[in-house]
């Protein structure tokens, strides 16, 4: 079947993306001691990893998000759980939930960054649980009701949100849970920088970045979303990352967030926003 124009960029960018990196660039430009392990040799191409991940210096303040996103996930990877990484990149979340011990499928248009996520897999040693293909997201060839859980990162936005929704719920078990996490458009200086960084993105990828507004699609499919904003006034820390004093700085910041960004209506300024759903409407 042919390919959409927009799905052959998506795939086009990613290769390019993932040719130059193998993984974990969410700790590759942060404090010394959250740096991924053999990072020189996951980045295959310095020079070009300079240019296209640019942007990655801002995961360094992401520690409140993740930390909120692995708890989630490891309170719920019980024995005999099923996890689908919905466009799983190359692999990071699937692997942390194979390394709590469940089964993990993968999936991703990219086929460099299904290759990656399996080498990946293969060396954290949970390959024998955690596998990762090649697969449209909005045309999974899994059998309805497979999965009792479900994680998503930065994914949404670059598919059609509906199309995707249907087939999470059609995949996702009657009491399955997701867990997803997506950056935000509301805040103008942050789309700013975006739109000034057109290298970093494909231009589907700019245009549909999520509003709190698209909950509403979400809530068409599930009984049960619930939502979570993170990181505005941390986000002045990024240029400290490498200063001995920034972990304890952003401990404070992400404090300050935790009550600023309490409520919708502030809430949507900050940059990331995790939202969990549950109970498909079948």
């Amino acid at each position: 079947m042919k390919l959409e124009e927009r799905k052959l960029k998506e795939i086009e960018h990613s290769q390019r993306r993932r040719s130059i990196l193998q993984g974990f660039e969410r700790h590759s430009d942060t404090h010394k001691s959250e740096k991924a392990n053999n990072l020189d040799s996951m980045i295959r191409d310095q020079k070009a990893f300079n240019y296209h991940f640019s942007n990655i210096k801002y995961y360094s303040i992401t520690h409140s998000s993740e930390k909120y996103q692995y708890d989630w996930l490891k309170e719920r990877c019980k024995p005999g759980v099923r996890v689908l990484d919905f466009g799983c990149g190359n692999g990071e979340n699937g692997i942390y939930a194979a390394q709590c011990g469940v089964e993990v499928i993968g999936i991703d248009i990219s086929p460099e960054g299904v290759a990656n996520a399996n080498l990946n897999a293969k060396q954290a040693g949970v390959d024998g649980h955690c596998k990762f293909e090649v697969m449209d997201g909005e045309s999974m060839t899994f059998a309805d009701n497979t999965f009792d859980l479900g994680i998503e990162y930065g994914v949404l936005h670059h598919v059609d949100l509906d199309k995707a929704m249907i087939e999470l719920n059609r995949v996702l078990k009657p009491d399955g849970e997701m867990i997803c996490v997506e950056a935000l458009r509301h805040n103008p200086i942050i789309h700013w920088y975006r739109k000034k960084t057109p290298h970093l993105r494909t231009q589907w990828e700019f245009e549909h970045i999520l509003g709190v507004e698209d909950l509403a699609i979400a809530r068409k499919y599930f009984h049960e979303i619930n939502v979570k904003f993170f990181h505005l006034a941390v986000l002045a820390a990024v240029p400290l990352r490498k200063m001995p004093f920034f972990k304890p700085l952003r401990a404070l910041l992400n404090k300050a967030d935790s009550i600023l960004l309490r409520s919708e209506r502030i809430g949507k300024y900050g940059w990331i926003m995790i939202f969990t759903m549950g109970k498909p409407k079948k």
